[in-house]
């Protein structure tokens, strides 16, 4: 966890992800990303050179099907604000809509309510727990499905709700994440769609260059993130 928090302190104050005064609203789907992540800024506020508070958001896409008891009791340990939104997403979304692709409906929906709860409770950012892996399986599926180049950035300001979403964990690779999240409280994952989405074929097609080279993924990382580095193509006109 060590390695995490300072990753997470690196990017924040390189990218300024976290001002003082800021409430931030981790969004905890119960998974072993968004717990790590909340895990880790309860630390880091305490060592931080700016104040800050956070607050728990656990969007239940399930309307009660999952038990976020555990996040609860986990939330309270750490002395960290706690809020349960009960949603019909997946109803919606595989049952009433019947989508053939439902991941992009069901993360709009997911989004817009995590959002509209932060806003309520004075939160200034959110906070969402894509990592390392998250940020290069996304360039592929950029390139192999939209023929264009793009990247999660780690700071984005969404001017409909004046709220600043950040990624702070987006130096830190899945493996990390995994080792960090085995002493934590998870809440398995319902959803119909889990591994079967085509972010799959992005993390199989990684898998198998790291055979190759096992440190595929840090120099995919440091390349795209280090943009003196870019020596991409320029209109001359």
């Amino acid at each position: 966890m060590r390695s995490i928090i300072s990753k997470i302190k690196k990017l924040s104050l390189s990218h300024c992800l976290i001002n003082s005064g800021d409430k931030i609203a981790v969004g905890v789907s119960g998974g072993k990303d968004s717990i790590v992540l909340l895990n880790a800024l309860s630390t880091l506020r305490k060592t931080y050179p700016m104040p800050f508070s956070i607050v728990a958001i656990c969007v239940d896409l399930s309307n009660g099907k999952m038990d976020f008891s555990k996040i609860k009791d986990f939330c309270n340990k750490l002395n960290v604000e706690f809020e349960l939104v009960p949603s019909n997403v997946f109803e919606v979304v595989f049952e009433i809509r019947k989508e053939k692709n439902p991941c992009s409906l069901c993360a709009n929906l997911r989004r817009g309510i995590l959002n509209s709860t932060a806003k309520k409770l004075g939160c200034t950012k959110v906070a969402l727990g894509h990592h390392a892996d998250d940020l290069l399986e996304t360039f592929l599926m950029s390139i192999n499905q939209e023929q264009r180049l793009y990247l999660l950035p780690p700071k984005s300001y969404l001017s409909r709700t004046d709220l600043t979403v950040i990624r702070p964990m987006l130096l830190c690779f899945e493996n990390e994440i995994i080792q960090a999240s085995s002493v934590l409280p998870i809440v398995k994952n319902i959803c119909p769609a889990d591994h079967t989405t085509t972010r799959q074929d992005a993390k199989r097609f990684l898998t198998a260059l790291e055979k190759n080279n096992p440190k595929i993924k840090q120099n995919l990382l440091n390349a795209l993130t280090s943009v003196e580095r870019y020596n991409l193509w320029k209109n001359e006109k």
